[in-house]
Order: structure tokens, then sequence, then C-alpha cells
């Protein structure tokens, strides 16, 4: 396997795992899952993603990259009242959402029926309060993270791919630097899957699963694919779905919450830079993989290492590696003016997260915006 295959996987696996991981513990955390729950959780998304990445790149010959969905992680971790069970029971109703879209072309076509504008104003509802966090960590611990802010914005400017994981760096280098955190005794456990138990509650159906689904379908699964036609290959759409439905279902069981096409990381390994012969790119799909099992393997240790930071540097990070989608999300829900009132109508109700009848406010937010949209366009006519 060339070299060029080989580094683009690894640079993709990492700005993938390092520019995220402190959402993914901000959503175990906001559902309660222990130390072992957390360490099973991120090590069966990790085998998730790497065996769903080597079943789509061997079966169709194209460089297929999965990615966990940052705005589904930012939803569960907004989502107020939820346990641990009953997260489980939303990843797996989730998944099986996702690969029946990729069966039954009607739910596929309700999905895009929904106004992008309104989508996208329940997107940048739920990752508006987890940017404001990440500033707002300045004005507790300036020292850390300013300073985090400076290089990311700075890092930005030639390479946005590795703006995050520079911010880390730095966050990390500042943190054990300056004494404000104490480096653990690191070991080298073998990582664990813990059997947890689907508790399914109307509730969470409603006020999770949908906007879930949603968010993982119209901001990272069509992104993703857009983003191999424009490489000059062939998504497998169907194909792709079923599998980035099923394995979550399954893998949900042991925590993990559901993955999807990639999009950012995808590009870094579908160019020229990659091999120069179109046909035989498909290979980074298995080295991707093989990144994604020793960073699983190597959780334990990592989450250990990241839980001995300050949570001003974690809330940073986190507001840091929700710019780009926020940017993307807002960007949509401007685009249309007839969509843009009901949008921003949508981003208010989502953003102010207060669940009503049980239900979480990204769902009210839809409710509100499309309804709102539809009695506009109405009096229009």
């Amino acid at each position: 396997m060339r070299a060029s295959l080989i580094s683009a996987a690894f640079v993709a696996a990492l700005v993938g795992y390092g520019s995220t991981i402190a959402l993914v513990l901000a959503a175990a955390a906001a559902v309660g899952a222990d130390e072992a729950q957390t360490a099973s959780w991120v090590l069966a998304v990790c085998l998730s993603k790497a065996i769903g990445a080597t079943i789509l790149s061997v079966w169709h010959r194209v460089p297929v990259v999965l990615a966990w969905s940052t705005p589904g992680t930012a939803l569960v971790a907004a989502t107020s009242g939820l346990s641990m069970e009953m997260a489980v029971g939303a990843f797996v109703l989730t998944g099986l959402l996702i690969a029946l879209t990729g069966l039954l072309r009607p739910l596929g076509q309700a999905v895009a029926r929904i106004p992008d504008g309104i989508a996208g104003g329940m997107l940048a509802g739920v990752l508006l309060p987890f940017v404001l966090r990440g500033v707002g960590a300045a004005e507790t611990a300036p020292l850390l993270v300013q300073p985090m802010l400076a290089v990311f914005a700075l890092v930005r400017l030639k390479n946005p791919a590795v703006a995050v994981i520079a911010a880390l760096a730095a966050g990390l280098a500042l943190a054990f630097g300056t004494g404000q955190a104490l480096w653990p005794a690191l070991s080298l456990p073998l990582p664990r899957l813990v059997l947890i138990g689907p508790e399914f509650d109307a509730g969470t159906v409603v006020g999770l699963v949908i906007p879930l689904y949603l968010v993982t379908m119209a901001s990272q699964n069509l992104p993703g694919f857009a983003t191999m036609r424009a490489a000059g290959y062939e998504p497998p759409v169907r194909s792709g779905l079923g599998v980035t439905g099923i394995l979550p279902a399954l893998s949900a069981f042991f925590g993990a919450h559901t993955i999807s096409m990639a999009a950012i990381t995808a590009a870094i390994c579908m160019g020229p830079d990659v091999h120069p012969v179109k046909e035989e790119r498909w290979k980074v799909g298995l080295a991707y993989a093989a990144f994604w099992t020793l960073l699983g393997l190597f959780s334990p240790t990592i989450l250990t290492l990241l839980a001995a930071l300050p949570p001003q540097v974690m809330l940073a990070l986190v507001g840091l590696a929700l710019l780009g989608a926020l940017t993307g999300a807002l960007t949509t829900a401007m685009a249309v003016p007839e969509q843009r009132f009901a949008a921003v109508l949508t981003l208010g109700i989502t953003a102010a997260g207060v669940p009503f009848l049980g239900v979480g406010a990204a769902f009210w937010g839809l409710v509100a915006g499309v309804a709102l949209y539809l009695t506009e366009r109405a009096a229009r006519r």
C-alpha cells in the first residue's frame, strides 16, 4: 500500500477523532454514562466506523470514509432528561430509520420535502449553545482558552482541517505546562464492550429520534454523498444508508451513537495526491478503518488523558469543533428568502432547549418552523 494512502487515512482519522471527541464525552456525560459505558461507547463507535468503511470500500471499490454524527452528538448532549438506556433506544431506532431510508424510497422523499432552511435552522439551534459556551469559557479560564482561540484562528488560515487539533494541542500544553492539570497515571488497559439494555420512550422517540435522524441525513449523509460525486465517484447511496443504519443499530447496544458518510474528512482521502490512479484510491478506506480500530483500542488511555483537563478546555474544544457546522447550518437557514423567518423561529425554539410534553425542543422547533412556512406560503398564493 502506498505511503500516500496511509498518510491520508491517518490525517483523516486524526482530524475526525481529535476534533470532536470532546463532544462525544459531553454527550456521554449528559446521559449519565459512567466511565465503563463511556469507554464502551467510544470503542463501539470506532469499530462501527471501521467495519462500515471496510465493507463499503471493498464492496464498491471506491474510497468510503465514514464519520460519527457530530451534529447528532450535539443534539444528544443538548437534550435534557435522557438516561443512558433511553439514549441507546434512540440510537437503535435512528439506525433502523436510516437503513429503511435506503430501502424505502417514499421515506427518503419525505425527508427531502422538509425545507432546507427549516432543517438548517434546527441544526443551527442545536449547535449555537455549544459554540456560545465554548467562547464563554474564556471568561473563567482566559489564560487557557484565549491562546487556544488564537491558535485555532491562525492555523485555520493555512489548514482548516487541523485547526481544532492544533487548538487541542495548545490546550494540552498550557494545561499541563502551567500546572492547571495534573498528568494522570496512564496505562494500556484492554477496552471492553459493555452491553446496555435499551429503553424505548414515546417522548424520546419524538423528541430525539426524529431530529437525530434528520440532522444525520441532512447535514452528513447528503453532503457525504455529494463529496464523493464531486470527486468523480458514484456514491453507493442505498448500500451506504443500509450499512450506516444497520451497524449503529447493532453497536448502539454497547452505547455507540449514529455514524454517517463523511464529507470533510472524505475530501482528504479522494484527491490525486492520495493515489494518481483513481481506481486504486479505494484502498484508503482499509487504512482508514485500521486507524479507527487503533483509536478504539487505545480509547481508555486517551479518555483518561482528556478527563484530566480543566472543563474550560473541553468546552472550548467543543465550541471550536462546531463552528464549521454552525456556519454551514446558518448559511442553509438563510439561503432562501421565503424560508428565513420560519428558519429563525426554528433556530430560536431549538436553541432555547426547553422541552414540552416530555418532547425535546428540536422537534418543536421543527414543527413550528414547518407550520409557519406552510402558513406563509399559503398566504402568498
